[in-house]
């Protein structure tokens, strides 16, 4: 019979976590919790630990193994052919209950360095699952793992018929296979983590769970963002003026651009979080029918620009600050003037020189508007 470790009673949360990475590093099951329910964990590079893990989910259900990462970047790594939806999909929906399963490669990556072994349990139905838990301990776990963990798919119980909500949910005979159950009580959600087949360009949701096909469909949209020094006047025009031109191309409200598949939003360098726009700002936007006044400023953060699609500044300086921070964003920030001018700070130099700002902004928003393809 396994241990079985009430994690919010132990000791010491870091002990639990080091006996579960020696079990699995031995060749041994561990069964952990992630948010969405309680899943069986073998170490890729371990084949014993594999063999058990195929016998674990034969006698509980049909479902495919998936691999566990500790990070997107980590999935680029062993699936370096993933389509540019498909890194997208992964920046933004990982950490967190969603599987992404892709094309199965026939070679490439770090996946040709794991046993065929494992590569044959991830690989059965000619898909590449693979998921980034968002559970903190199995995130640590990950982090001490040498490799990826390989973890059974999220079963149908055939006496509950649901997943595994908490270790009760385990069948006894299943437990034989394992030697350790890390009880952390129930999961967060009641649903299992949402499957998505992604292909190329193109996704389908291939089974329910927590997070909606709404919001997958959020997910694969375009993120546009504008940066300045303060995000008190530049961008925030360029942000709502931009806003505005998009839902009138594609006939919509503005509030429905997200569903359309856009995002837009603005930030800058030195901002602080949460000031309002500078009044000329908002007394020439709204002579130009657009409502700023409810715009609060808000700095640019890793996250910001790891999840946007396009980086618009107002600057070379604010370019170059941003490539010398992130030097791997190159491709995807860019000047907004494509003649390489700089729009000039107005702050200080009245309402002339705002709307003269104004007009030089819609003019290059304009420009990358007719560069979306909205077919």
């Amino acid at each position: 019979m396994p241990k079985v470790v009430d994690l919010q009673h132990a000791d010491d949360p870091r002990d639990v976590i080091h006996e579960a990475v020696e079990h699995l590093a031995a060749g041994r099951l561990v069964i952990a919790p992630t948010e969405t329910g309680y899943v069986a964990l073998a170490a890729a590079l371990n084949i014993e630990g594999i063999k058990r893990l195929e016998s674990f989910q034969k006698s509980v259900s049909g479902e495919p193994c998936v691999l566990f990462l500790k990070s997107a970047a980590e999935a680029w790594d062993y699936l370096p052919q993933m389509s540019p939806l498909g890194r997208k999909l992964s920046r933004r929906c990982w950490p967190g209950p969603v599987v992404l399963c892709y094309d199965a490669p026939t070679a490439g990556g770090l996946l040709d360095a794991l046993p065929a072994e494992t590569r044959t349990v991830l690989k059965g139905n000619g898909t590449l699952p693979l998921r980034v838990p968002a559970h903190d301990i199995l995130q640590e776990i990950l982090r001490l793992s040498p490799a990826p963990l390989v973890s059974s798919g999220e079963a149908v119980t055939s006496g509950s018929g649901g997943i595994f909500k908490s270790i009760n949910d385990v069948p006894a005979a299943a437990r034989d296979e394992v030697a350790l159950i890390i009880d952390d009580g129930p999961a967060r959600y009641n649903l299992p983590a949402t499957v998505v087949r992604v292909t190329g360009d193109e996704w389908q949701i291939a089974r329910e769970g927590v997070v909606t096909e709404r919001t997958i469909g959020r997910l694969a949209g375009d993120i546009y963002l504008f940066v300045c020094t303060g995000n008190t006047c530049r961008s925030p025009m360029a942000e709502a003026m931009f806003r505005k031109m998009l839902s009138d191309k594609l006939q919509c409200a503005e509030e429905d651009l997200v569903d359309r598949g856009y995002v837009v939003a603005s930030a800058g360098l030195a901002a602080a979080m949460g000031a309002p726009p500078s009044p000329e700002a908002v007394q020439v936007l709204r002579e130009a029918g657009i409502d700023l006044q409810s715009h609060e400023s808000q700095p640019v953060t890793p996250q910001l620009l790891y999840q946007a699609d396009r980086v618009f500044t107002m600057t070379q300086q604010h370019r170059e600050w941003i490539l010398r921070e992130f030097p791997e964003l190159e491709p995807l920030v860019k000047l907004l003037a494509t003649s390489g001018r700089d729009i000039s700070d107005p702050i200080g130099s009245g309402l002339e020189q705002y709307e003269k700002c104004a007009k030089e902004i819609e003019e290059h928003l304009r420009a990358i508007l007719g560069k979306i393809s909205l077919a």
